[in-house]
C-alpha cells in the first residue's frame, strides 16, 4: 500500500509539474487551445495542496492558523480568491530566515501564462487564496548564518521551484526540476507543511540553493522572465546539442518563449528559422529579433521547400497542433524537442546549476526578454490582455515601486 501511495503521489506530482510549465499559449499558432486536463479537487487536497495548513494541538485536535499567523514575517501580495481569477490585495506571512535561507525584497515579477491558468483553476488543482508568480527578482535584505554564496545587497532571482529532496539521482545531477519531491514556487507545500506563495508579493524567503545571482549588467525587469521562459528554451538547446555554430534550428511560435529562444540560439551562433502560422510576425522575427528566415507553417510550398534542412526544431507552442509537418523539416537524425532516426524529445525548465549558467550566458550576450512593465494594480487587466494575447512578449510587475495594500 505504501508503494502504491508513493507511486500515485509521484504521478500526481508529475502532472502538476507538466501542467505548471505549459507556459505558451495559442497565440503562437493562432489556434484555439485544447481543453486543459483536470485533476480531481479531492486528489489535490490529498496531496497536501490546501491553501492553509493544520497544526496539531496537544489534545490531538486540529486548529487552523490564519494566513498572517503562519509565520513571523508579515507579507503583502495579490492573490486570487476563487476561480474568477481576479487578483486582489492579500495579507499573509513568510517564515523566519533559516540558517540556509535568504530573504529578499521583491522588485519585479514576470507574468507567465501559467499564472493565469492557476488563478482560474483551469487545471483543476488550484486552491485559494493563491499568490502567483515564478519569475521573481529582488534585492537581498537578510541571509542565514550558513549561507555561503549570497550576501545582503545582492540581486537574486527565483524561478519555478523553491525546494526539492536534494538527495535523489535527479538532485545529485543538478536536475532538481525532475525531482519527484520538487516544491513549486507557489500552490505547493513546503517542508513544514505550509503553502508556498509566489512573487506577486513584497518579500520572499528562499533556500540559498534555489536562488540565482543576477549580474549587474542585466536590467532586473527584463531579466525576470528569463527565470521561466529563458531557462525553458535554453535548456533544450544545450541538452540536445542544438547550440553549435552553423547549425540550423527552427523555433515554432513567437511568443514569450519563442522570442527568447531566437535570442539565445542566435547568440550561440546558430542559424534560426522562425515557424509561425501568422505572416504578420515575419518582420518582427527578422528585423527585431534577428532570425535568419521565416516560415509560414500553413504555406505548403514554403514548408516543402524547407524539408530536410534543419538540425533541430524547438516547439514552444502548447496549443494542439500537428507535428508531422515539423518533423519533415528535420535532417536525418534531426531532433524535434517536444521515424528515420529522428528524435522526439521533451524538456522542462532546468536545474539550478543550468539556470545560473543561463543567466550568466544572458549577461555575457546582453540577452533579456522583451517586456511591458506594469504597476501592481494593473495585474487583473494584464491577465485579461494575456487571454487576448495582447502582449509583446511578457508583462513584468514593478513590485518594488507599486505594491500597495
Amino acid at each position: 500500500m505504501a508503494q502504491l501511495a508513493c507511486t500515485l503521489k509521484a504521478m500526481a506530482i508529475f502532472f502538476v509539474v507538466a501542467m505548471y510549465f505549459a507556459t505558451v499559449t495559442a497565440q503562437d499558432l493562432e489556434m484555439e487551445p485544447a481543453p486543459a486536463p483536470t485533476m480531481d479537487k479531492g486528489a489535490a487536497y490529498s496531496l497536501g495542496m490546501s491553501a492553509s495548513y493544520q497544526i496539531e494541538q496537544k489534545e490531538g485536535k486540529m486548529a487552523e492558523k490564519s494566513y498572517e499567523e503562519e509565520h513571523p514575517n508579515k507579507a503583502v501580495g495579490w492573490a486570487a480568491r476563487d476561480q474568477s481569477g481576479v487578483l486582489s490585495p492579500f495579507k499573509f506571512s513568510r517564515r523566519s530566515t533559516g540558517e540556509k535561507d535568504v530573504r529578499f525584497k521583491v522588485l519585479f515579477c514576470g507574468i507567465c501564462h501559467t499564472d493565469l491558468h492557476m488563478a482560474k483553476n483551469d487545471w483543476g488543482m488550484s486552491t485559494y487564496p493563491l499568490v502567483p508568480g515564478h519569475e521573481i527578482v529582488g534585492e537581498v535584505t537578510e541571509v542565514g548564518s550558513k549561507v555561503e554564496k549570497i550576501k545582503v545587497g545582492d540581486k537574486v532571482g527565483v524561478g519555478c521551484m523553491v525546494g526539492s529532496c536534494r538527495s535523489c539521482d535527479s538532485c545529485n545531477n543538478h536536475l532538481e526540476n525532475y525531482c519527484p519531491k520538487m516544491i513549486l514556487t507557489y500552490a505547493s507545500k513546503y517542508h513544514d507543511g505550509t503553502t508556498t506563495y509566489g512573487g506577486y508579493s513584497d518579500i520572499m524567503v528562499v533556500d540559498e540553493h534555489f536562488l540565482v545571482h543576477i549580474p549587474d549588467n542585466l536590467p532586473l525587469d527584463a531579466a525576470a522572465p528569463l527565470l521561466c521562459a529563458g531557462i525553458t528554451v535554453y535548456s533544450p538547446l544545450r541538452f540536445f546539442n542544438l547550440d553549435k555554430p552553423g547549425m540550423h534550428v527552427g523555433v515554432v511560435g513567437l511568443g514569450g518563449l519563442g522570442h527568447v529562444a531566437v535570442k539565445f540560439a542566435k547568440a550561440m551562433g546558430v542559424k534560426v528559422t522562425v515557424i509561425s502560422t501568422s505572416p504578420k510576425k515575419k518582420q518582427e522575427a527578422l528585423e527585431h529579433l534577428g532570425a535568419d528566415s521565416f516560415l509560414v507553417s500553413r504555406d505548403q510550398d514554403e514548408m516543402q521547400a524547407a524539408m530536410g534542412t534543419m538540425d533541430g526544431v524547438i516547439d514552444t507552442v502548447s496549443a494542439v497542433h500537428p507535428i508531422l509537418p515539423l518533423i519533415s523539416l528535420l535532417k536525418t537524425q534531426g531532433k524535434l524537442v517536444l521515424v528515420g532516426r529522428k528524435i522526439v524529445g521533451g524538456s522542462s525548465i532546468g536545474g539550478m546549476k543550468e539556470t545560473q549558467e543561463m543567466i550568466d550566458f544572458a549577461s555575457k550576450n546582453n540577452i533579456t526578454a522583451d517586456i511591458e512593465v506594469i504597476p501592481m494594480d494593473y495585474v487583473s487587466t494584464a491577465m485579461e490582455r494575456l487571454v487576448k494575447t495582447d502582449v509583446r512578449y511578457r508583462f513584468v510587475i514593478d513590485i518594488g515601486n507599486t505594491m500597495k495594500i
